[in-house]
């Protein structure tokens, strides 16, 4: 016998459809492409990423996405055909800062010596489906912004999570950014939202 009536608390109305994975990492891309665009501020990005990463239907996310243009590029872009993006950023008693809308390849180095480093990959476009970040910092802060649809892993000396805690669950095909360093008298911080 087919029950008729309102739905229980654990089932959704007819009419709503829930959201899947790949429709949360799509507006989560739609959303990196317009804070690389600077349509959306700092709070704004993080706080719409945030909600589309646990919007439980596909009206949540076209609320988050909204008032932003109908297409959008893929935060994972092919590496053929452009120049090759730079492997290295050093700086020896100075600063490095890769931050806005660059190519970030495979593989990357980063080394501060008595200074500072900032790599903002919040509206980098990602080369490769798994990146590999090696980076020194002796006598240095350097900072690591990571966007939160994206899995990070941490190894090394020195290399430490600040912030926010990382989202509980990601989609299975989320790109991978590993984070290899060492700090030495200095820091290697990573994180998935700006400083306060």
């Amino acid at each position: 016998m087919i029950q008729t009536g309102s739905p229980g608390p654990d089932r959704a109305p007819a009419s709503v459809t829930l959201a899947s994975n790949v429709e949360r990492d799509a507006a989560t891309q739609r959303l990196q492409a317009a804070f690389a665009e600077h349509r959306l501020t700092d709070e704004e990005f993080d706080q719409r990423v945030r909600h589309a990463l646990v919007a439980r239907t596909t009206a949540e996310l076209d609320r988050l996405t909204a008032d932003l243009p109908a297409a959008a590029p893929s935060l994972l872009v092919a590496a053929s055909g452009d120049k090759k993006p730079g492997r290295f950023a050093i700086a020896l008693k100075s600063s490095i800062s890769r931050a806005g809308r660059w190519r970030l390849p495979r593989k990357f180095t980063s080394v501060v010596y008595k200074g500072s480093g900032l790599l903002d990959l919040r509206a980098a476009e990602l080369t490769s489906q798994e990146t590999t970040i090696t980076a020194l910092s002796y006598k240095s802060r350097t900072e690591i912004l990571v966007p939160p649809g994206v899995r990070v892993e941490l190894g090394g000396t020195g290399v430490s999570a600040a912030g926010d805690a990382w989202p509980a669950e990601l989609p299975p095909g989320a790109p991978v950014v590993r984070v290899r360093g060492v700090a030495y008298k200095g820091s290697i911080e990573v994180r998935t939202a700006p400083s306060a």
